[in-house]
């Protein structure tokens, strides 16, 4: 699929936002250190960053919210914290940028997960990370699931972002996607390939080439052997669409009905991948909820990752910037 028609594309920005999604996953902060290199240090062959400023940023599953707020619709995250600084640095971030913190969860024996990272002449030095990485308890899980339950009538998608931290476990995995399916809620998962087999039956699930090729047992070498793993993974999860993300040769959305498409990159620069998947589901899902087929989600989709990936760090996509980065490629 290459373009949407305009009265379609009409059609689906018109219902475009204000659409309650449900984030579930690993909430992290992403520390940046900003700098100069200007000689190696004495002590050791390594570079001496001369620190000019610092910032932080919502990352992990919660930069998925931060997506969907930018997107147009209401994000509600649901996510575990330490009781330490960083939580609480967590907190008021997301009241910064006015996301609440209703469904975020602290727990005395973990740590809050931070990345620093140091940049110095817009190239990253070095990343340090600070995590606890240990499944959470079975009773802090049940309260997730009951806080989830208790708005489950509101919302009109769930998004599970599993970072591998432990929040993503087999009891509540299998617990939300059986009730959402219930509710024909849609369930969109950016995966961990470790838990890959475990996202069963949920409407869409967005690997990248290399935790699809890790889930299957086969590396992708050519579009042979993309169109095994993709197939054969579809099948093994029942879901009803598979979106693999291939860097720089775009995306392949598989779908149930054995339908096949293609999605070349639409960046014109790459500076940064970071946070592009979260930006895939987020958009695909936003997309979905404003009633857009899952080939018109993917083509939207596909244009917002092209556009974060020309930026440093984690970055979003604002509804007006998507729908004017469309109308300008629908004008080709």
């Amino acid at each position: 699929m290459e373009t949407i028609k305009a009265e379609r594309f009409n059609q689906i920005f018109s219902q475009w936002g204000g659409h309650k999604i449900l984030i579930l996953g690993d909430v992290m902060l992403d520390e940046y250190l900003w700098g100069n290199v200007s000689r190696i240090s004495p002590e050791a062959p390594v570079p001496v960053v001369e620190i000019l400023k610092e910032s932080v940023k919502l990352g992990g599953a919660a930069n998925v919210a931060l997506n969907v707020k930018a997107l147009g619709d209401e994000p509600i995250l649901v996510g575990v914290i330490g009781k330490d600084k960083n939580g609480e640095r967590m907190r008021e971030t997301l009241s910064s940028v006015q996301i609440t913190d209703e469904g975020i969860f602290g727990e005395d024996s973990r740590q809050t997960t931070i990345k620093t990272r140091v940049i110095a002449q817009s190239q990253q030095v070095v990343r340090a990370d600070r995590e606890h990485t240990q499944e959470i308890s079975l009773e802090l899980a049940e309260r997730i699931i009951d806080f989830i339950k208790n708005r489950i009538e509101e919302i009109s998608a769930l998004i599970i972002s599993d970072y591998g931290k432990g929040v993503i476990t087999s009891k509540l995995l299998s617990e939300l996607i059986e009730l959402c399916r219930r509710k024909q809620i849609f369930i969109g998962v950016d995966p961990k390939e470790t838990h890959f087999l475990n996202y069963r039956k949920v409407s869409l699930i967005t690997p990248n080439h290399n935790e699809a090729a890790f889930a299957y047992g086969k590396k992708i070498k050519n579009e042979n052997i993309l169109e095994e793993v993709g197939w054969g993974l579809l099948d093994r999860l029942e879901a009803e669409a598979m979106l693999i993300t291939r860097g720089e040769l775009g995306m392949s959305l598989f779908e149930r009905n054995r339908s096949l498409t293609h999605f070349p990159t639409r960046a014109k620069k790459v500076f940064d991948v970071t946070g592009a998947g979260d930006t895939v589901i987020s958009t695909f899902t936003c997309g979905i909820a404003a009633g857009a087929s899952f080939k018109e989600a993917a083509l939207i989709s596909n244009h917002a990752a092209g556009m974060v990936i020309g930026e440093i760090g984690t970055a979003q996509v604002a509804k007006e910037q998507l729908t004017e980065e469309l109308k300008n490629f629908l004008k080709d």
